[in-house]
């Protein structure tokens, strides 16, 4: 985290739909299921018919997510990543997060509050107090959309209904967990200097508000929300633009998201005009021109302002908006992102010609800018749904997420190094709560979230994960069971149907060569269109399609330095397993990121891969037989080195990046 730097109307169902977002509460959602990673038949869960209501402006969609509750995880990694996240979330306790809030509003705290980013007298510099409980929020309500588990829809309440008497209590409409309260929202206001980033938290816990109303149907949520938004709009109704522009300068994370999604709940004018003003125009002009100008720049702190713009350009139409949007994610990610999807060192974007200085940074890959990123993917993918968009998706869900657990603990990473020798380091459950705590929090609680887009009547099959899909609207129902990526091919069952024609629309990814249909057994012509293979058919129950997608082996260059490779093996990225010399055990679980940089001093050498022919390194790497993603560097290291995903290396040194030399 950063703290300065220079239509029509929807009814409520439909606005679910077109924010991703689950039924409401009384869906019929059975409790206890998140062990199982099931809900009830989607098909039989009704829509709150008390929270209808229409929204004057409608988000310009051409794919929409399904909502959380209409898509169910089966047995996978991904599963089980998510029930240690739901454990790790059911061990904390709400009011220790509440306790500055409480304080602040001048009411008893009712327990001590947590440590870390959430101890005042450790970070009264950055003034983060609060952002957890955010990000809690949001994850719980996730969590109970996803999974039905009635205990994370109370958790849900119980925070809302706190955070509701807080706001009273200040009768403001500001609730805050700050050591000093508004003093810095005071200060930003009045050209003064600002201690933290009061905007930032702030945007969490309105994200975490949204997302109570949203996913676990919290009515009272709104109605907080709504009183934020006020006190944001109260305290700058008087600044000039440009007064608040250079305000804009200290991060603040997604506000313009989060009040333009207010907006569309709201219908207020006042909403979506206060989410256009807290739009950074010193980077929304130049993207939305085409220039970047990100070197140097603090990677998380932009991120959000474009998936706000994303936003905006859904709910405008503005082509400043869509411009600006498109151009970053194409900039970020095809000149500034590491072979796992991540960027950044040190927090910042620097040149893309510096790639290969800052390779062997302990600080490289900030997970909260995956979770970002990944955000703006999904977004812009509803726009113009597009095979780069969800090759990008599926490649840093992978490899940056799905990688930033510890299969052991739970616990999340802040970084993700690319130093050779170095190894994930992961917080604690109860001493660190860094912003990628946080997200991290959120990252596993929604895997079902992309899996499938619906378009009129089209069906997209975006991801080879497990699970099933109800589409509610056209009556069908499809099951994936697949063991990818450790298998190269998926199968594609339709469970209920009436026969309507609908078109599946499946994912041919950017790093498969040929991909191969059989339907029922047999090869079936499936015309690739704009990346995805199509077939479309009065479908039956019992349909089966079998996708087969061959995966190789490649060697992706570090930008601008082309002596340094990354493995890919289909999306997968291989990391060399170089063992835990020097490690003392439990030093990658660490207290907070001002130890980060200590926890390994003893430095290990990572031999380079001899080579006569670089285009000829993959075809020298061999398979490991019987143990599937696992290849041997052989005879062009001194010793072979085992190469295995990224995605299950913990507790160990590796390295991504090799460098080639001659032999």
């Amino acid at each position: 985290m950063n703290s300065q730097e220079s239509g029509g109307a929807l009814s409520r169902r439909e606005m679910l739909q077109a924010l991703g977002v689950a039924a409401l509460a009384g869906a019929g959602l059975t409790a206890g299921c998140a062990a199982q990673g099931a809900v009830a038949n989607p098909a039989q869960t009704p829509i709150d018919e008390a929270a209808e209501k229409t929204l004057d402006a409608a988000p310009q969609t051409v794919a929409e997510p399904f909502a959380l509750g209409d898509v169910r995880l089966l047995p996978s990694a991904f599963l089980d990543a998510r029930q240690r996240d739901g454990d790790y979330l059911l061990s904390l306790e709400p009011d220790r997060m509440l306790h500055n809030f409480r304080v602040n509003a001048g009411l008893p705290p009712k327990a001590p509050v947590y440590g870390g980013w959430e101890s005042v007298a450790m970070w009264a510099d950055i003034r983060a107090q609060g952002h957890t409980a955010g990000h809690y929020l949001s994850a719980c309500a996730m969590m109970y959309a996803g999974t039905g588990d009635e205990r994370f829809k109370q958790r849900c309440d119980y925070i809302v209904s706190e955070l509701a008497a807080c706001q009273k209590a200040v009768g403001t409409g500001l609730v805050c967990a700050f050591p000093d309260k508004d003093a810095q929202f005071l200060n930003m206001r009045d050209g003064r200097r600002v201690i933290g980033v009061p905007w930032y938290t702030t945007h969490k816990v309105m994200a975490g508000l949204r997302d109570a109303h949203l996913y676990a149907g919290n009515a009272d949520a709104l109605a907080v929300l709504v009183g934020l938004a006020d006190y944001a709009a109260t305290l700058t109704k008087n600044m000039s633009e440009e007064q608040f522009q250079k305000m804009l300068n200290i991060e603040h994370g997604g506000m313009n998201e989060v009040l333009a999604d207010l907006y569309l709940l709201t219908k207020d004018p006042a909403h979506l005009a206060l989410a256009q003003r807290f739009c950074h125009k010193a980077v929304l002009d130049p993207a939305a021109a085409g220039k970047d100008n990100l070197d140097r720049l603090h990677s998380n702190t932009q991120i959000p302002k474009f998936i706000g713009f994303a936003r905006l350009a859904q709910i405008t139409g503005g082509d400043n908006y869509r411009a600006a949007a498109a151009f970053f994610w194409k900039t970020v990610v095809n000149n500034r992102s590491f072979i796992t999807g991540g960027n950044g060192d040190q927090e910042h974007f620097f040149p893309p010609a510096d790639f290969v200085k800052h390779l062997g940074s302990a600080k490289t890959m900030e997970t909260c800018c995956s979770y970002n990123m990944l955000k703006l993917t999904r977004l812009l993918f509803t726009q113009q749904p597009a095979p780069e968009l969800a090759d990008y998706y599926e490649r840093t869900l992978l490899n940056s997420i799905l990688a930033s657990q510890d299969p052991q603990s739970g616990m999340m990473t802040y970084f993700q190094p690319t130093r050779p020798g170095y190894l994930k380091l992961f917080c604690t459950p109860i001493d660190s709560f860094w912003c990628c705590t946080g997200t991290g929090m959120e990252n596993h609680s929604k895997y079902n979230d992309s899996i499938y887009f619906r378009a009129a009547d089209t069906l997209y099959v975006n991801l080879f994960i497990p699970s099933t899909v109800a589409w509610r609207d056209k009556n069908i129902s499809v099951e994936q069971t697949t063991a990818f990526p450790d298998e190269p091919r998926t199968r594609l069952k339709i469970t209920s149907t009436p026969g309507a024609m609908v078109t599946l629309a499946i994912r041919h990814p950017g790093w498969c060569p040929a991909a191969r249909v059989m339907l029922n057994g047999k090869p079936v012509k499936a015309p690739l269109t704009d990346g995805y293979l199509t077939i479309r058919r009065a479908w039956r129950a019992g349909d089966v399609l079998d996708v087969d997608l061959p995966m190789s082996l490649d060697t992706i260059p570090l930008p601008h330095a082309d002596d340094y490779v990354a493995l890919l093996y289909g999306p997968v990225v291989l990391a060399g397993q170089l063992g835990t010399a020097g490690i003392t055990p439990g030093a990658d679980i660490i207290v907070n990121e001002r130890t980060y940089g200590d926890v390994l001093n003893t430095p290990i050498a990572v031999p380079p891969l001899k080579v006569r022919d670089p285009g000829k390194v993959a075809a020298r790497i061999h398979p490991v037989p019987g143990k599937p993603l696992t290849f041997t560097t052989g005879d062009l290291t001194p010793r072979p080195i085992t190469l295995s995903p990224y995605f299950r290396t913990a507790h160990q040194r590796y390295t991504l990046y090799w460098k080639m030399v001659p032999a």
